[in-house]
């Protein structure tokens, strides 16, 4: 199983229209296509939407190493807005990995390559192994 089948299993995610691109160790790449469903009353993306591509790319960075990894706190910082047909691309980086921690910076930028967004978040490593292995 390759992680971008396992995390086919994020349904949320999936749903939302985001997708994972990317996976290495430490690190992933996930796109969303910005939609008329990902939209706020004010016509641009919707917090929710971001925090959720963000999220998915954390997911899979922090569960690189084989093991099972959840959030302990996440913090998003909303720096330029997007709308329709925009496609947005969550890029993220290990910081520090630990026993029992991780800790992952996200950015998120359009297709012109412009900060929309930045995320962060600490993990806490359950140890549980997972059914996929990163080259």
């Amino acid at each position: 199983m390759t992680p971008q089948e396992f995390f086919k299993g994020d349904r949320f995610a999936r749903n939302a229209g985001v997708e994972l691109l990317e996976v290495k160790e430490g690190y992933s790449k996930a796109r969303l296509t910005v939609t008329p469903e990902h939209l706020n009353a004010g016509g641009r993306t919707q917090g929710g939407a971001l925090f959720t591509l963000a999220d998915l790319a954390l997911a899979a960075a922090a569960n690189s190493h084989g093991a099972l990894a959840f959030s302990l706190s996440s913090s998003i910082t909303f720096l330029r807005g997007s709308g329709p047909g925009d496609v947005l691309y969550a890029e993220a980086r290990e910081r520090y990995i630990g026993r029992t921690t991780g800790y992952y910076q996200i950015d998120i930028t359009n297709q012109a390559g412009k900060l929309i967004a930045t995320f962060e978040s600490s993990v806490f490593k359950k140890g549980d192994l997972l059914p996929f292995t990163v080259e």
